[in-house]
């Protein structure tokens, strides 16, 4: 085993960048010799006399560099980069199935699009679907993601069957309550979670 140079594991890493600046970022970053990686969907723009498509960040702030985390400086010296997102100065990696589920999602060809971070065990909203405006909490059984709904008074819940992409975080969708989930539940003894 002698002679054999053993180099320094490569990971991914989210650089943190000013909004706008991820695809001159991307450049700068590929011009010093680095790996990036910047998803692009392609969004519809309105301008007062056209709209058009144009690609813009799936992640808008955030560039994708696999390196040696410890020669990051190179990047972190070029305009627009603000820092790596991690634990204090210390990059966190991103682990490399991640990254390659988002590049193999592009090289298919179907829509993509940013969307609302959604944890199992969360509390959501369902903003689509026969059962919109019901809340409730995120879970997955066998692959099949369900809404949780409680009985407070009899301490019971029940999980009903729902899609995915029925549900948006309770944070978000409070901005946009609707009248409707209102009158469906007030004086109904039932509260949704």
């Amino acid at each position: 085993m002698e002679g054999l140079i053993v180099w320094p594991a490569r990971r991914w890493y989210a650089l943190r960048v000013k909004t706008g600046q991820e695809k001159i970022a991307a450049i700068m970053a590929r011009n010093k010799g680095f790996e990036e990686f910047l998803p692009l969907h392609a969004s519809r723009r309105r301008w007062s006399d056209r709209i058009k498509a144009i690609e813009v960040p799936l992640f808008p702030g955030y560039l994708f560099c696999r390196l040696d985390a410890e020669k990051r400086l190179p990047l972190l010296t070029m305009p627009g980069v603000m820092y790596f997102v991690g634990i204090g100065k210390i990059p966190a990696p991103i682990e490399d199935v991640e990254i390659e589920a988002i590049q193999r999602a592009l090289r298919a060809g179907f829509f993509a699009e940013p969307w609302p971070f959604l944890e199992v065990g969360r509390r959501v909203r369902l903003v689509e679907g026969p059962l919109k405006g019901l809340e409730g909490l995120l879970i997955k059984v066998r692959n099949q993601h369900r809404l949780v709904v409680s009985v407070t008074l009899l301490k019971r819940s029940m999980a009903v069957e729902i899609d995915y992409e029925w549900a948006e975080p309770l944070e978000r969708a409070l901005n946009v309550r609707s009248v409707a989930h209102d009158e469906i539940w007030k004086g109904s003894g039932v509260s949704a979670l």
